[in-house]
């Protein structure tokens, strides 16, 4: 049955449904402007950042403003356990002032040290491959890593504003273990919950939602088909030959169980945004049509 979740909640749509961030050739050229009229005519309140969107606020605010969008949020990439935390904090504070004038309310990090969803020939790793093929932290890594998030969440915290971690596929922050390692190192974050990344991951993203359904502070929807990722783990594919061949779907279809997530949110009181998904190839799966599809589901499930 549907639920009904809090009336503040909005509903926003990443561009990747439109133009792939991470490989160009995934529908990179599309033009900003079609980007947002389309997201807009698809009914959704904001958008979040991608790559072809202007990083100064006066540049960003006219750009959204001429499609009556708000900024939701953005991906930021952090190297707190490779790179020095003076140059982490400069690039973090740049993304964060962007977000705040702008008027969003939470910054998207995820640890890119080592990752490896952007390289088209490098294989995932799943069950026993997983520690040899997923990015891993030393025990050093893990210290620098924690005491820096800590750090930068404190700043956020400081900016009214705070950091939810995308758990991502091909990132040190893949696996259930790490993750639960993750959350309870560091409580001043809160969890970006995105159930496609869980169901690839081999996670169970209802049972995750409910362990930390008090922390979850953003939510990022999209499915998974379990035909092609059954073949990703045992073909060896790259996250990109994956993505390119509809591992992920939107929410209402594939595997991941949406309807018992949306009862958890709304007994949590969730408040934030839903974000719609879909890494397809935008070429092979139109972007307009698959938008207003899934931001109908949403409202048929969620009352918003």
């Amino acid at each position: 049955m549907p639920v009904s979740l809090h009336p503040s909640c909005l509903v926003g749509a990443n561009p990747i449904v439109w133009s792939n961030d991470d490989f160009m050739d995934l529908a990179g050229d599309v033009p900003l402007d079609t980007i947002l009229r389309e997201m807009r005519a698809a009914g959704f309140a904001g958008s979040e950042l991608g790559h072809a969107y202007p990083r100064t606020p006066a540049a960003l605010a006219d750009a959204l403003g001429r499609h009556h969008l708000r900024l939701v949020s953005g991906w930021h990439s952090t190297y707190l356990a490779s790179k020095p935390f003076a140059e982490e904090e400069k690039n973090f504070r740049a993304h964060l002032n962007l977000l705040k004038t702008l008027g969003a309310r939470v910054a998207i990090v995820a640890e890119c040290t080592r990752c490896i969803h952007g390289d088209k020939n490098a294989a995932l790793g799943f069950g026993s491959r997983a520690s040899e093929l997923t990015p891993r932290l030393t025990a050093s890594e893990w210290r620098k890593f924690i005491s820096g998030l800590k750090r930068l969440a404190a700043l956020a915290a400081s900016e009214e504003m705070r950091i939810v971690y995308h758990h991502h596929m091909g990132t040190v922050i893949q696996g259930e273990a790490d993750l639960h390692h993750l959350l309870a190192a560091v409580p001043e974050i809160s969890l970006l919950l995105d159930a496609g990344h869980l169901a690839f991951a081999g996670i169970d993203p209802v049972a995750i939602a409910k362990k930390y359904a008090a922390r979850i502070g953003h939510v990022h929807l999209k499915s998974v088909r379990p035909a092609v990722a059954e073949r990703v783990r045992r073909e060896g594919w790259s996250f990109y030959r994956a993505v390119a061949h509809g591992v992920f779907t939107i929410a209402g279809d594939g595997c991941v169980d949406y309807p018992a997530i949306f009862k958890i949110l709304a007994r949590a009181d969730y408040r934030g945004w839903l974000v719609v998904e879909a890494e397809e190839d935008p070429v092979k799966v139109p972007a307009l049509p698959k938008a207003r599809k899934a931001r109908a589901y949403v409202r048929t499930q969620t009352g918003v």
